[in-house]
């Protein structure tokens, strides 16, 4: 920002890096599901504008907060998630890699015996289900916000979800409003 950059290049540039640090739940080190599967999400939003890009269930976009922004400033929507988001990274030409880390899949092995024994604390009905249902079985977001030298703010968010949540569930952090919101 100290060279002319706005609040939008300054969050969607930090939650970037963060993307890129294992120790965090976004990006490389994301947690897996249930059916030991990565689903990323990530939001940004202007606070100048109030326009906002969202997108979630990503499996290998590198970074899933530049997918954020491309929607916001490229198309007509605000939250693509699944198979359009991943066409339009490919779309754009975003860098791809595979999220997955072995600290991430030994936490997996380890939170997936709990939860078989009931000892996951946020996940009490899903201790039931698969009880019931055994055959299942064949978790930080990060963020950033800034203000720039015009006054105009920015916001972004980015996660790997929670552990063992179920496939296809969307968190709160790629939904503006919920996950992400700024304004002037």
């Amino acid at each position: 920002m100290h060279r002319g950059g706005t609040a939008l290049d300054a969050v969607e540039t930090a939650v970037m890096c963060m993307e890129d640090n294992e120790v965090f739940n976004a990006g490389l080190g994301s947690v897996y599901s249930i059916d030991r599967r990565i689903e990323m999400e990530a939001s940004i939003m202007d606070g100048k504008t109030l326009n906002a890009g969202a997108t979630g269930l990503l499996t290998d976009v590198k970074s899933h907060v530049h997918l954020a922004r491309i929607i916001m400033e490229s198309t007509d929507h605000v939250l693509i998630v699944g198979n359009g988001a991943e066409k339009l990274a490919r779309l754009f030409g975003l860098e791809r890699r595979d999220p997955s880390t072995k600290s991430r899949i030994k936490d997996w092995h380890e939170l997936k015996e709990k939860l078989k024994q009931g000892k996951v604390y946020y996940l009490p009905k899903l201790h039931e289900l698969i009880r019931l249902h055994p055959q299942l079985f064949d978790l930080d977001t990060v963020g950033a916000v800034a203000l720039d030298e015009n006054k105009d703010t920015a916001a972004a968010t980015s996660t790997g979800g929670y552990s063992l949540k179920f496939s296809g569930r969307i968190g709160d952090s790629p939904l503006i409003g919920c996950g992400t919101l700024c304004g002037q």
